[in-house]
């Protein structure tokens, strides 16, 4: 039998014909899209993906997988399960692809209290948090930060490079003549039991992957996605010198040079790409509570987060069209919850697996 990886090059031979025929067609390339992509290809079965760089959500992503939610010291949903499915598929795209993804890095919360570090300590004796939460106080040492009762430590934490992962991931499809860098048509889109038609590529099957763009999609723009723009800086700060991921109001992200991202803004009503004073007053407001060094901010990005209300992702088949399928609101935390929803859904697909009660679509009874 010939190995999964055989199999998708040969299908991408067949791709190259004048008609092409796959599998699947993808729709949107980031941390969903990319997900499902790696299901696909671990599987051996084709696809085609259609992604204009419309959808800013990954590329502007901090890239953070951390299993505890530090305002409250709660366990993230389903985080052992995620983390067991995320970090080997972004070990296998290193290895394939040839970069750096995974920098193992520790998360520091700051203490604001000593009642915060009594409620850190009960926490770690919760099953879900024990492996997670170090049950030592880091006592604070840098003299550029404000922290008199120190810092609690987050076990298995990390940061994913999103934007080198999706532009590699890009280039990968562009030599096998995988990507159509070009908007979804959706008036395009032929469809009957047994295939579905866009242009001149038949599929059996298409999942769309595209974050906020879902807005203006007429087969799922019914679901409750609430979309969140948020906005983040990119500091110099020579004097910081933390080799840590910093949270306290705001989180602080080590980079390289002396640079650091700072994150995240929440907004409800502005959903552009534009990027704000407000926002960037917002943030530096908090993080002069944070640091008492010099710095100069580089950068300023903005994105759009496809969140949910009840902070589950959107995943399933739509109520007529079963060969169409939605991957989609992975909210703040994609680069852990994106590998994991897109196993369950592959499983779904091709394997008659019922799909987790809590991410099926069909919760909303729409």
């Amino acid at each position: 039998m010939a190995k999964p990886y055989l199999v998708y090059f040969l299908n991408i031979l067949t791709i190259l014909a004048a008609n092409m025929e796959v599998d699947y067609i993808i729709v949107g390339i980031g941390i969903a899209g990319i997900s499902f992509c790696e299901q696909l290809r671990a599987n051996g079965k084709s696809f085609v993906v259609f992604d204009d760089g419309s959808q800013q959500s990954s590329t502007v992503a901090g890239g953070l997988y951390n299993p505890v939610v530090l305002k409250r010291f709660t366990s993230v949903w389903k985080s052992t399960e995620q983390l067991d499915v995320a970090l080997p598929m972004y070990a296998r795209i290193e290895e394939r692809l040839h970069v750096k993804l995974d920098y193992k890095i520790p998360v520091y919360r700051k203490f604001a209290s000593l009642e915060e570090q009594n409620d850190w300590f009960s926490a770690s004796d919760k099953p879900l948090l024990t492996r997670y939460l170090s049950t030592n106080i880091i006592k604070n040492t840098n003299k550029a930060i404000d922290a008199p009762f120190g810092f609690g430590k987050v076990l298995e934490t990390g940061r994913i490079d999103v934007n080198t992962m999706i532009k590699a991931y890009k280039a990968e499809l562009i030599a096998t003549n995988s990507l159509i860098e070009s908007a979804f048509n959706y008036d395009n889109l032929y469809i009957n039991d047994a295939a579905l038609g866009y242009k001149d590529i038949t599929s059996k099957h298409i999942v769309f992957a595209e974050g906020s763009g879902i807005r203006l999609n007429p087969f799922f723009n019914t679901l409750p996605l609430n979309p969140a723009k948020g906005e983040l800086l990119t500091i110099q700060a020579p004097n910081l010198n933390i080799d840590f991921v910093l949270k306290a109001g705001v989180f602080l992200i080590p980079l390289s040079d002396d640079l650091y991202i700072v994150g995240a803004t929440y907004e409800w009503k502005d959903l552009t790409y534009k990027t704000t004073i407000k926002a960037k007053e917002a943030l530096l407001e908090k993080l002069d509570k944070l640091i008492n060094c010099p710095y100069k901010v580089v950068q300023q990005v903005a994105g759009i987060r496809p969140t949910v209300k009840d902070r589950r992702p959107l995943v399933g088949s739509h109520t007529i069209h079963h060969n169409m399928y939605i991957l989609n609101g992975l909210g703040t935390r994609g680069v852990m919850i994106g590998p994991y929803v897109a196993k369950q859904l592959y499983g779904f697909i091709e394997e008659n697996k019922p799909l987790d009660n809590e991410i099926d679509i069909k919760r909303f009874n729409l």
